[in-house]
């Protein structure tokens, strides 16, 4: 096995890992209640849904919402400043490494199929996701539609695939009031769930290129995130291996830090020169902070 197939396997180890952990509850998956002890109240960095019968914390884009959405609060300050320290350490980190729904879309591009579609030409279309974050996470929760006062928790209700996948798939096997209780609003989303399966077979991470919230947040601080790919200009040869083995689109030679690149690290494998280097947080704060030499 060479380096770039054992690096993806430890990848995927790690991603699987951290899916099995923020879904341990098994007794949910066995009686369908869900879990609301302490550990419910905190979130994780990834696309992770609340309503999964196994999920130990919250999703963010959810608990945004549902923050957005009550009486008490216009905007979930909380749960935004946590996402901003999570993508100002490590960026879309998270993404390649920390996400459920990533895992499951990486899994889906592996079943073999006759062509795998490039989306380079499609790169304009990212910029969707940061479109759905206005819309759908910040701005309709936040419009009063109800008697009391509180707006609906659109992207959670409307768009998440997540959500059908870990949360109402899960709840209808073990619970008869739950498969009662499934209605138009479940197809729906269930056609958006099967859509993106689909997709993800031919094409690499379709709802995380265009969809996500989450990736949009983290997008936009890979630029400043501490944890960064080095790129050393006078050692790249030019050989273009580096962005024809990206999946995400990106040419880390001339962005090694671009809004797209979840840090997956194939880029690093297959420079011939050592141009590039793993991110590193080190590597990050020294990138910040400058020595003081005196005056000259």
């Amino acid at each position: 096995m060479d380096r770039l197939h054992l690096h993806r396997l430890h990848r995927t180890l790690i991603q699987g890992a951290v899916t099995v952990l923020t879904n341990a509850y098994l007794d949910g998956f066995l009686t369908g209640r869900l879990y609301r002890g302490p550990f419910k109240q905190l979130c994780v960095p990834g696309l992770n849904c609340y309503s999964c019968p196994g999920a130990l914390g919250s999703c963010p884009i959810g608990a945004m919402q549902a923050l957005a959405s009550s009486p008490s609060y216009t905007v979930s300050v909380l749960v935004m400043g946590f996402l901003l320290v999570v993508g100002g350490l490590i960026g879309r980190l998270v993404c390649g490494f920390l996400c459920p729904f990533g895992l499951v879309q990486d899994l889906l591009h592996k079943i073999p199929f006759p062509k795998k579609f490039s989306t380079r030409r499609l790169r304009p279309l990212t910029w969707l996701k940061y479109a759905i974050l206005v819309v759908f996470v910040l701005f309709l929760p936040n419009l009063p539609v109800n008697f009391m006062g509180m707006g609906e928790p659109a992207f959670c209700k409307y768009l998440c695939p997540q959500g059908i996948l870990e949360g109402a798939l899960p709840l209808a096997v073990v619970s008869e009031t739950t498969r009662e209780a499934l209605g138009i609003l479940f197809r729906w989303k269930f056609a958006i769930l099967l859509s993106v399966v689909m997709l993800s077979v031919v094409i690499y991470r379709p709802f995380c290129k265009y969809l996500c919230p989450l990736g949009a947040v983290y997008g936009a601080t890979n630029h400043l995130s501490v944890y960064r790919l080095r790129f050393e200009t006078e050692a790249c040869v030019r050989c273009g291996k580096c962005a024809a083995v990206c999946k995400m689109d990106c040419d880390p030679t001339r962005d090694p830090n671009d809004s797209e690149c979840i840090r997956c690290g194939d880029c690093v494998q297959v420079c011939p020169t050592a141009a590039l280097k793993k991110p590193s947080i080190g590597a990050g704060l020294r990138a910040r902070v400058r020595p003081y030499r005196g005056i000259e």
